[in-house]
């Protein structure tokens, strides 16, 4: 900083207010929320709403954590999440290779498909979910649910496999079928390892959206296969929403997704990286 202009570091330091003023934005819900968590049931609801705390309590917990429920819900969640994930990746990863090597018409076909469901607005297709999902006898179930939420993170999921596939050179399997590899040992093999930062942040991806999904999970499920957030949406009392146990037990559920972004951010980085870069 002291070896540079009088304007240089002005755009600096217009640069770091600038980057500061969209953290505070954007982070200050989730603080307010963690606040709000740990106030007593009266502060929780009272009016006008303050920020800080004037005594910590972690009665919203307990009360959150005790109604019936409520485990199951998390345990729902992460069985939906992780079958989620798995089968988006599972036809994602085959589908983008193929369209990025082969370059057919059916390929293009397909991609734009997948963006036309991707634009799709998910109430859309919330009907004929419940109804297919009911012929099945799949409703109110993980399996149904993950089938469903499927159907919105396998198109995002093409899209950024066949990104990063784009930039792996074409060599690389030429010389694995030389060598005698068959193609999809080559792409299990040797190319998955190059894209692999490109593959984790796709599956944190296809996670996150079946994570943080609503609509689907209030329309197929209702008692046996219920997730978090419709657990937290069901916090209500005779007064009107529990705000206490309600932002208590959101927080907990952002934690796992925090977390696991936290862990695997260098992953996160290198796969950007690598989708943006071809050759």
């Amino acid at each position: 900083m002291a070896g540079r202009r009088p304007g240089e570091r002005a755009r600096t330091a217009l640069l770091w207010a600038a980057a500061v003023a969209v953290v505070v934005v954007y982070g200050f819900p989730f603080v307010y929320l963690v606040l709000t968590s740990v106030k007593p049931a009266v502060d929780a609801i009272a009016v006008p709403p303050t920020v800080l705390p004037q005594r910590f309590s972690l009665d919203n917990y307990v009360t959150a954590l005790s109604r019936p429920g409520v485990t199951a819900s998390f345990i729902n969640s992460v069985t939906t999440a992780v079958l989620t994930t798995l089968l988006s990746m599972l036809l994602a990863i085959p589908a983008a290779w193929g369209i990025t090597r082969y370059r057919s018409r059916t390929g293009r076909l397909l991609m734009a498909g997948s963006l036309l469901v991707r634009m799709t607005p998910a109430v859309a297709l919330g009907v004929p979910l419940v109804t297919i999902l009911g012929a099945l006898r799949l409703t109110d179930t993980p399996t149904g649910l993950a089938l469903a939420q499927t159907t919105v993170a396998l198109p995002l999921s093409i899209w950024l496999l066949a990104s990063f596939f784009e930039g792996v050179p074409r060599e690389l399997e030429e010389a694995a079928l030389v060598d005698g590899c068959g193609r999809f040992r080559a792409l299990r093999s040797v190319i998955l390892p190059v894209v692999a930062g490109g593959v984790a942040v796709t599956a944190i991806f296809a996670f996150l959206a079946s994570w943080n999904e609503f609509l689907f999970a209030l329309l197929l499920t209702s008692i046996r296969a219920q997730t978090t957030p419709i657990a937290i949406a069901n916090f209500q009392s005779q007064f009107g929403l529990d705000w206490g146990p309600m932002t208590a037990l959101a927080t907990l559920y952002s934690i796992p997704a925090v977390v696991l972004t936290l862990l695997l951010q260098r992953r996160i980085v290198a796969g950007l990286s690598l989708g943006a870069v071809k050759g």
